[in-house]
């Protein structure tokens, strides 16, 4: 897309808060901005991994779309002070002591680690950048990174005026540093990996899920697997029935492991098959990012209903600032009550409601598109009902054939800091990587 002349003059005296410049992109330019033979360089610098290019094109055909999404710096902004805003609230000791009310009694156990890769999921509503929701072990970080890396500026207007939201070059260490510093809250300073050490003299990272290599991410455990053993650690990929728990360690086969990423849904642990990494996680014998307290601290949605909640926050002594922030950034979220039924039903196409416990989109449901059937499934179940803020849009085909996805970004947190901005492409009640044309896409927003 070429802007116009009024647009490339001074774009920041013609757009003062860059949002119709922002809107026109996202609306009309078609450039395609990912280089093919960049991704597969990207995608095989290890040895191991020679082919994989080849394999994601042809089993992953929707991961990657061929666009960029763009954002404006308010947005941005507005994202990073929710996210501040809210881990300032989780912080706070009634917080925690509320949302431990329904956790179970593993969450409870604290052995020190903050959870790697926590995404704060957002859309882009009237009021701003509006939180549906935060999640753990959210994937797709180290692919976005390979995606970002991947990009061409589409034009001269985009190379002079976007820019991509983090350090490409130095993002994969900062991916390690976050393990390293997981490792130190429970183990201190005993090194995770040495480089340039034999393996066996380093500790194991186990990559761990169900069934792995039939996982639709499993392409990204590979990129983590080398990512680990570029860094001086061994790393094996592990389905989770295979892991044992005896003599005081966890062992994959023969191998001991010193170090869990853990991958899996079951985020309590509480699956039979899940028992040796449930026990040695409670015996502290292995490190388990993330954990399930860092589930039931953030990615409970009813945890939404508490920071939605502002007569609860003043009692707490939130900050007024703060609580401007969370009210104007969180939809209004509430735990659903079947003795308010008749009044939810009448209510629900404003609603979006979501199970408590839920993952990924599954079992969740746009209050105009529920049937009587499901609407009992609901109420039967533990779930959650929140404001319906429908998903900004990006064009992907011209105006002789215009067709717009929705759009979410994630931010990919931790401690607090946003490491990675992406965005996910997609048609239908909630992302799914099946729809021609969408999947993760790079961000780009002003200088």
């Amino acid at each position: 897309m070429k802007l116009s002349k009024m647009e490339t003059e001074n774009p920041c005296k013609q757009h003062e808060d860059n949002e119709p410049l922002i809107e026109a992109l996202n609306r009309a330019c078609y450039c395609i901005s990912l280089d093919q033979d960049a991704l597969r360089r990207e995608l095989e610098k290890g040895f191991e991994l020679r082919g994989l290019y080849r394999s994601i094109l042809d089993s992953h055909p929707h991961l990657f779309s061929a666009l960029p999404v763009f954002v404006s710096r308010q947005h941005v902004d507005g994202m990073v002070r929710i996210i501040h805003a809210v881990e300032s609230v989780v912080a706070m000791p009634a917080y925690r002591d509320r949302v431990m009310q329904w956790a179970p009694e593993i969450a409870q156990f604290d052995p020190g680690p903050l959870g790697v890769f926590l995404s704060y999921d957002f859309h882009l509503g009237m009021r701003g950048p509006q939180l549906i929701e935060i999640n753990t072990n959210a994937g797709g970080a180290l692919l976005n990174t390979v995606l970002a890396r991947a990009q061409r500026a589409c034009c001269e207007d985009v190379e002079s005026l976007f820019v991509g939201p983090v350090d490409l070059a130095l993002l994969e260490e900062k991916f390690f540093a976050m393990f390293v510093a997981e490792w130190r809250r429970q183990r201190g300073e005993q090194p995770l990996a040495t480089p340039g050490i034999a393996p066996h003299a380093s500790h194991t990272i186990a990559i761990v899920d169900d069934e792995p290599q039939g996982q639709y991410l499993y392409p990204e455990f590979l990129l983590f697997q080398q990512l680990f053993k570029r860094f001086g650690a061994e790393a094996v990929i592990a389905d989770a029935k295979d892991l044992v728990f005896h003599g005081g360690r966890l062992h994959y086969k023969t191998l001991p492991v010193d170090l869990v990423y853990n991958r899996l849904t079951d985020f309590m642990l509480d699956r039979p098959e899940h028992a040796a990494l449930r026990e040695s996680y409670l015996d502290g014998s292995v490190v388990v990012t993330p954990s399930p307290r860092s589930y039931a601290l953030y990615a409970d949605k009813r945890n939404l209903a508490v920071l939605s909640d502002q007569a609860l926050l003043r009692s707490w002594g939130v900050a007024d600032h703060i609580m401007a922030v969370l009210e104007n950034g969180i939809p209004h979220t509430f735990v659903v009550d079947p003795a308010q039924a008749d009044d939810l039903w009448k209510a629900r196409r404003g609603l979006f409601f979501k199970p408590a416990t839920g993952f990924g989109g599954k079992a969740a449901y746009r209050g105009d598109k529920l049937t009587r059937r499901v609407w009992d499934d609901i109420l039967a179940g533990q779930y959650i009902a929140q404001e319906l803020v429908p998903p900004s849009e990006r064009n992907i085909q011209d105006a002789d054939a215009p067709l717009a996805l929705k759009l979410d970004l994630r931010n990919y947190v931790y401690d607090g800091k946003v490491q990675l901005l992406a965005a996910r492409m997609y048609q239908g009640q909630t992302t799914n990587f099946r729809t021609p044309g969408g999947g993760f896409s790079p961000v780009y927003y002003p200088l």
